[in-house]
Parts: C-alpha cells; structure tokens; sequence
C-alpha cells in the first residue's frame, strides 16, 4: 500500500514537471547556450587543472605523466620574481581599484541629476562608447599620443619649452598611463549598474525631501547613497576576488623592455611562459596559485561585510 503511493506521488510530481516544461520550454531553451558555455569551457575544461601536479609532456597526455605533487607551487612562490610579480600586480590592482571604483558611481549621480531625458541620453552613451573600442586600438591610441617625436603631449611640452619625454618607456609613467586609460574606457559603462539602481529610487521620497527644502546635496547623500549602497557593497566585494586578475590584454599591449620592470604581472608572465615557452605545468600551478588567492580574498571581504553590516554574497 505505501509503494503504490509512492508511486502515485512521484506520478503526480512528474506529470506536474512535464506540464511546466511544456509551458516554459522557451524559457530554457534560451538559457540552453549560456548553459552550454559554462559547461564546456568553464566546467569541462577544470579537468585539465591536473597538469599543475604533474610534469606535462603533450606525448604522454595528462594522466600518462609523471605525478609531482607541490614541486611547481614551491618552485613559484622560491622563484626570484615571485616578489616582483606579486608587487607589480596588486600595486596595479590596487590603483586601479582605488581610482577606477567609485568615480563610476560619482558619474551616475551625476547623470541621475540631468533633469533633459534628450541630454541624458545622449551624455550616457558618449560616456559608454569608449568600452567598445578594441584594446589593441586602445593600446595603439596610447602610444601615438604619448609618442615621443609626433605624440601631441610630447608637443605640447615641447612648445612649453620642456624636453620630449619617453613616457611608454618610463617606468614610473606605466602604472599612471594604464590607470588613466581604464578610467577613460570604463567609467562611463560602469555606471549602467548603479544608473538602474538609482532608478528605483522611490518617487514619492525625492518629493517629500524636496517638499521639506532638501537641496540635492542633501537628496544625494541621505536618498541616493543609501539606497544604492548594496549595489555597491556587493560589486566591491566581487571587485577584491579579483585583486590578481589585472586585465591581461592592456598590459601586455603597453608592455616593452623599458617598463617591464612594473609592467610584468602574473598574467603576463603566465603567458610568456606558458603559451611562448611551453612550461605548462608550471603556469598552471600559476594560475591555480592566483584563483586560490583570489578566492581566498573574495570570502575575507565577504565575511568582514557580513560581520560589519548586512550585505553579502551569502
């Protein structure tokens, strides 16, 4: 008597799924593709996270060499660039961080206040344009105008009556010049999220403060920010999990023999040794090194936002 109703619930449940299959289907046929790139280039591919304890030969295959357990972790963190790398790439993080995270939210309050829907749109996607134009145009943009006979700051100084200044190939210069380039390129996409946030600011709120003589100095600060802070809590925490995944694409691209000295981070080196030397156990125990670290960063900072107030990641 129990199995028949077992079986008769697990009858009814399953006839409720195909119906709401049925219903929903193109719901998760939409999905289906993002499903089926995490799965095959995010989830497959950890397999091959293996190589970094064991010496890799390509004629071997992955489980046909040899075990080494921590020899390529050990030989990392012993190496005599494991200090400068490490240097290099969280003093680049962290400038980029410092200046490159909230001055997207000072240009969405800004344009939140534009009272012209005509003049806010068009502000919003002047601001945006530069996130799509290609890094390697980005780089090349860079480097003529900083270009030490034709660049026009070189120019600029010159006409001052100051000396042309090799600025791609000065170290002291790299940090600024990247930092610079990314608050050029991202700001203004970068304040899509907190823009949607601000949306949802209550109506009758922004009239009640404007009823009772608040300026928007006062709006901004006791309306605004309050409730966006969430928001901004939350892409803070995601931002420090990835304190040691300093884009690798603009570094390289501004990367040469001059400024190497600053510019080589762990992506860049990873790459040099990986891709153009073949040492593919040793950039993936690299690259295995950096997620932890990051991972272990990103659950420090979601704790100590859990503790101190209530917002977090879980």
């Amino acid at each position: 008597m129990q199995n028949r109703n077992l079986t008769g619930i697990r009858g009814e449940r399953w006839q409720r799924f195909v119906r709401y299959m049925r219903a929903n289907w193109v719901f998760y046929l939409l999905i289906l593709p993002a499903f089926l790139d995490v799965l095959i280039f995010r989830y497959i591919p950890i397999y091959g996270v293996q190589i970094a304890f064991r010496n890799f030969k390509i004629k071997q295959g992955i489980l046909g060499s040899s075990w080494v357990g921590l020899k390529y972790f050990t030989r990392f963190i012993q190496s005599p660039n494991f200090g400068q790398l490490m240097r290099n790439t969280l003093l680049l993080s962290f400038y980029n961080l410092v200046f490159t995270f909230p001055l997207p939210i000072l240009l969405a309050f800004m344009i939140n206040e534009i009272r012209f829907p005509r003049l806010k749109k068009v502000t919003q996607m002047i601001t945006y344009m530069p996130h799509f134009i290609s890094m390697v145009a980005i780089a090349g943009l860079i480097s003529l105008v900083l270009d030490r006979q034709s660049g026009i700051v070189n120019l600029i100084i010159t006409s001052l009556g100051g000396e042309a200044v090799n600025f791609m190939g000065k170290s002291s210069a790299y940090r600024t010049i990247y930092v610079v380039s990314e608050i050029w390129q991202h700001t203004g996409w970068n304040t899509i999220i907190y823009l949607s946030a601000l949306s949802t600011v209550d109506a009758e709120t922004l009239e009640a403060a404007r009823i009772d003589g608040a300026n928007r100095l006062q709006k901004i600060l006791y309306i605004d920010v309050p409730a966006i802070l969430p928001t901004i809590v939350i892409l803070l925490i995601m931002r420090s999990g990835t304190v040691l995944n300093i884009g690798f694409e603009k570094v390289y691209l501004l990367q040469n023999d001059l400024n190497r000295d600053v510019s080589e981070v762990i992506s860049t080196y990873t790459y040099r040794l990986g891709i153009l030397e073949g040492q593919f156990s040793y950039t993936t125990a690299i690259g295995l090194f950096n997620n932890a670290i990051n991972a272990a960063i990103l659950i420090l900072v979601n704790q100590i936002s859990r503790s101190v107030g209530e917002t977090s990641l879980w």
